[in-house]
């Protein structure tokens, strides 16, 4: 069996690497990849922006089955694209990719299938949207409903801090396209907590909860980011937490895709918000794995991951997933400048001895015309350590991330702290 993956980020190689206990070097390609999938698989020099090269590739090399990993290929309708060129692909189609492409989208499923969210609406207008800002509780959420790359909800302790967010957005193009609509929220209390599933269109498999790290700083201080690390399992997804998120978010919200004639395939991803008495509410739906959720969640699925992803492509019944019974962090780790301008250019060096059970996923990397591994994105690096408790796996990923170095190194101490304090440190 031939696999590509599309897409160069962290996320890919955590498939990449996922992927490759069942493929040998020869079956599995990467497009565009990077200097770490370039160990696991053959890159292929193709953006995944450029669909006709793409699908050129797929037939060229025999590829049996496509994994899109990123959400804007996604949104654009790649999927769509591979199937209408006979080719076998894990991702839903444009339609059902609207899920996380657009928040306002997110919100009508949601409503029409009785999900718990936060109460909201939906503005493309700034005076109207300024206008029900004065008549909100404070603190309040401003969202750009469209892609931005995980940095388009902005909490707003004050209407005027909202009042600042929409005008940013929607007159001075804040998030570009993304932002030319908004969706109002009211802000939730509680802790976080990201619940992925691969779907066939018809049914789910859970995979491992974690907790992902938006906020830059320590203590979740400064702005946000596209993540700087997650960890799993968490305590407080308790299996029956679990299967009430299954039944009563992600089930319906399969169900109400299908009803609307946008089946979906591939891994839908609910964002909640749950509060201490074990309630909670969906912050947002993504459409493909998380990042750096990916990086945490992967690891700690020991065998079955290809047979799921051909059996959801195909629409058949879903085989169980082998999950190891242990815990893993993963710690990102960041450019100077980021979650602004990154710099580029930093040469990274990273020791051949790191803890036991730790790998370390390229997502912002290239290697110059001799050799030398180099920042080039935001987030450089993902530090993820697998061990038996997740105090250990915390001290090993945290002592990986002090061990490479590169200029300007960014990334927090603190992953897993809500763990922490719960289990007494």
């Amino acid at each position: 069996m031939k696999v590509l993956v599309v897409g160069g980020g962290g996320r890919e190689h955590a498939l990449c690497w996922a992927l490759r206990r069942d493929l040998s070097f020869d079956d599995l390609f990467c497009a565009p990849g990077n200097p770490g999938t370039a160990d696991l698989a053959f890159n292929l020099p193709i953006g995944a922006h450029d669909d006709d090269h793409l699908i050129a590739a797929a037939g060229d090399n025999a590829i049996d089955l496509v994994v899109i990993g990123p959400e804007a290929p996604l949104a654009r309708g790649l999927a769509d694209k591979l199937r209408a060129a006979g080719l076998l692909v894990f991702g839903p189609s444009a339609a059902a990719a609207r899920i996380e492409a657009s928040k306002a989208f997110a919100k009508e499923v949601m409503a029409a299938a009785d999900i718990p969210t936060a109460h909201s609406r939906t503005f493309s207008a700034l005076n109207p949207a300024l206008a029900y800002v004065d008549r909100h509780a404070e603190p309040l959420v401003v969202k750009a409903s469209g892609l931005a790359a995980g940095k388009g909800a902005i909490v707003c302790p004050t209407r005027q801090e909202a009042k600042r967010t929409l005008t940013a957005m929607l007159r001075d193009g804040m998030f570009g396209d993304a932002g030319k609509q908004v969706v109002i929220e009211s802000f939730l209390e509680g802790e976080e907590l990201s619940i992925l599933a691969i779907s066939n269109a018809n049914e789910l498999l859970v995979l491992p909860p974690a907790q992902d790290h938006k906020r830059l700083r320590e203590q979740d201080l400064g702005p946000n980011t596209g993540g700087m690390g997650a960890y799993s399992p968490v305590s407080i997804a308790t299996p029956d937490l679990v299967q009430r998120v299954k039944h009563l978010v992600l089930e319906p919200a399969l169900a109400e895709l299908d009803r609307q004639g946008t089946p979906f395939v591939g891994v839908l991803y609910a964002g909640l918000m749950v509060g201490p008495d074990g309630s909670f509410k969906v912050i947002e739906f993504n459409c493909r794995l998380g990042d750096p959720e990916a990086q945490v969640v992967l690891p700690l699925v020991s065998g079955g991951l290809l047979e799921a992803f051909r059996a959801a492509a195909t629409g058949a019944a879903l085989p169980n997933l082998e999950v190891r019974v242990a815990a893993a962090v993963t710690t990102v780790l960041a450019a100077a400048g980021y979650p602004g301008e990154p710099a580029r250019g930093a040469a990274i060096s990273i020791p051949d001895q790191l803890p036991a059970g730790t790998l370390v996923f390229h997502a912002g990397t290239q290697r110059d015309e001799e050799g030398i591994l180099r920042t080039n994105g935001g987030r450089v690096l993902a530090v993820t350590s697998v061990a038996a408790t997740f105090q250990e796996a915390q001290k090993a990923s945290g002592l990986a991330a002090d061990a490479i170095g590169f200029e300007g190194k960014q990334f927090r101490r603190d992953i897993g702290w809500r763990e922490a304090k719960r289990l007494g440190g």
